[in-house]
């Protein structure tokens, strides 16, 4: 990561604080707030994600507004954490799973999932999680409320 980190001048520090800002900016704008070309913005933005800088673009869908009233965070425990890779392919399999994590800690995996309701939840929990090879503990926390979302801050040094 370091080699990439080498590659991220002021201009584009600039650029990724502007853009992860407001993702939907047009590079004209970038390009005005820049004090560069807009093509210079266009070849920039394209680096970076040809880098793997940026990973990412899109519009963060409101999971409450396709009726997924419960956000989930589950701890799970593997019987040997060499299984990881094996569970991460049945998890996949699995649309309501949005994020999964390798953790140190007391669970091997932490993932996050969206249900419509209680009912769901026990089924993803008991038929669907439980059910996979090598998970032999999962512990269940459900989200409330979510106080914050932001991106890493990026400061144009």
């Amino acid at each position: 990561m370091k080699m990439l980190m080498d590659r991220i001048d002021k201009l584009d520090k600039k650029i990724l604080a502007i853009l992860s800002q407001n993702a939907r900016m047009a590079f004209k704008d970038v390009a005005i707030e820049c004090g560069v070309s807009r093509a210079a913005i266009h070849q920039r933005v394209q680096r970076l994600i040809d880098d793997g800088i940026i990973t990412g673009s899109g519009f963060d869908v409101n999971p409450k507004s396709l009726g997924y009233s419960t956000c989930t965070y589950v701890g799970i425990t593997l019987e040997k954490g060499s299984m990881y890779k094996e569970v991460v392919e049945e998890l996949a399999l699995i649309p309501e799973i949005v994020e999964c994590h390798f953790t140190t800690g007391p669970y091997t995996m932490l993932i996050k999932l969206y249900a419509r309701d209680n009912e769901q939840l026990m089924d993803l929990l008991n038929t669907k999680l439980q059910g996979i090879r090598g998970v032999v503990a999962t512990e269940t926390m459900i989200s409330l409320e979510q106080s914050l979302k932001r991106e890493i801050p990026v400061t144009a040094e």
